[in-house]
Order: C-alpha cells, then structure tokens, then sequence
C-alpha cells in the first residue's frame, strides 16, 4: 500500500465536492430548459384552451337563444292574429323587452365571431346542415335545402352548431 500524501488526501474531497457541483448545476441547467419548454407549451396551448372554452359556453348559450327565438315569434304571430285591443299594450311591452334580450345576444354573437348559417335554397353542404327530412319537388334543386328546422351558427367559419334542414328530392312519377 502506498502512503497517502496530505496534497492527494486534501484533494480527494475537494475534487468529489466540484464533481457534485458540476452535476448539480446540469440538473439545474436541465431543469431550467424543462422549464423553459413547459411556459412555451402553455403559452401555445392557452389560445387553443381558450377557444375550446368560450365554443362550449356558446353551445350551451343557444338552447335559450331557440327558446327566446320561438317565443318571440309566437308573440309575432298572436299579435298578427289578435283583435282585442286590451292585450296590444302587454304584447307591444313583451316584444319590446325580447327585441332588447335579441339586441344582447346578437351583440356577444357578433363579438365572438358566431354567424348564422345561411340554409334555404343552398345545396346541402354535410359540415354545416343536419339533413332531417326530405321534400319532392322541382322548385329547388335535388340536394338543395327546402326548408330549415332549427337555425345553425359558425364560429370563426367553422360550425357551432348545423343547421337542421329538410332537402330536395326529385318529384316520383306516377
């Protein structure tokens, strides 16, 4: 066995300690760039997360935006068809009041980018229409949308929600 001089055994822990220090700080370089990959991930990831989130609150928002909608009509149509002169004031504030609600919803509508899809008399396109039904008749094109059931909506021109449509069929001979 050899003698240990004193230089070899004080540097023995001195070069052990700089090993682990060197290693120490790979980790933490390490760890900085995961880091660094982590905040640029969610920083791509937020706008798509974002997105998602106001699409599913919208969804969510036209069940009521249809039910005011048929209202609103139904009011429309008793109006048009009521000859008692006491009811006129209560149905002119009623409409009033959904015409404001409409104004609302077509304001955060058009905020957030949501249009409705056009249907009657455009050929059936399947990203957009819900095909419910079908009609024969000459007057519209075979494929073409006759008439539409529930209304559809785009977001950013991609579909929120089809269009619920009846289409074209040619007329069968007898």
């Amino acid at each position: 066995m050899e003698p240990v001089s004193e230089e070899t055994a004080a540097a023995a822990p001195a070069d052990a300690a700089a090993a682990e220090s060197k290693s120490l700080f790979d980790q933490l370089l390490r760890l900085k760039a995961d880091f660094e990959n982590y905040r640029k991930r969610v920083d791509r990831e937020k706008p798509a997360l974002i997105r998602h989130g106001k699409r599913e609150l919208l969804e969510r928002l036209l069940p009521l935006y249809d039910v005011l909608l048929s209202a609103h009509q139904q009011v429309v149509l008793q109006t048009e068809q009521s000859e008692d002169e006491d009811r006129e004031p209560a149905v002119a504030e009623m409409m009033r009041g959904l015409e404001m609600i409409f104004g609302e919803f077509t304001k955060l509508f058009k905020g957030e980018g949501v249009t409705v899809i056009e249907t009657v008399g455009k050929p059936y396109d399947f990203n957009r229409h819900e095909v419910l039904g079908q009609v024969e008749t000459d007057e519209v094109p075979e494929g073409g949308v006759v008439d539409e059931i529930q209304r559809g909506y785009l977001i950013d021109d991609q579909t929120l929600r089809p269009a619920k449509v009846r289409i074209a069929v040619p007329v069968k001979k007898a």
